[in-house]
């Protein structure tokens, strides 16, 4: 599956944004998918994941109860509503598939497809 993440942008702190990743190919009803983001010098952290059929999402911490993750599998879609953004969320942020990762899986190379990432910039 090719993904291809948009929507990024500049907030203020207490903002909101929403991404999308956009899917082509005949697998993403299969692919489980999630969102990471990474800064410069640092690993790529798990944000978000979401089950085949959208009925399960995953969340790191640090996102829990200000992000959500969503799929319109009609659409190849995935989206992530960002609300409550703080600065610390700023980072390139990047969509994942797999048909085969263990739903919610917090490690990137479990995932082997991804987008080309998209920034987000959340000022203070």
């Amino acid at each position: 599956v090719q993904l291809q993440a948009f929507g990024g942008g500049l907030v203020r702190a207490g903002g909101s944004l929403r991404l999308s990743c956009a899917a082509s190919g005949r697998t993403f009803s299969s692919s489980l998918m999630a969102w990471f983001r990474q800064t410069p010098g640092k690993e790529r952290e798990f944000v978000a994941g979401i089950s085949r059929s959208g009925g399960s999402t995953y969340y790191a911490n640090s996102v829990k109860g200000r992000f959500t993750a969503s799929r319109d599998n009609a659409r190849n879609t995935v989206y992530l509503q960002m609300n409550s953004l703080k600065p610390e969320d700023t980072a390139v942020y990047y969509c994942a598939a797999s048909r085969t990762v263990v739903a919610g899986s917090t490690i990137p190379a479990t995932y082997d497809g991804w987008g080309q990432g998209t920034l987000v910039t959340v000022s203070s």
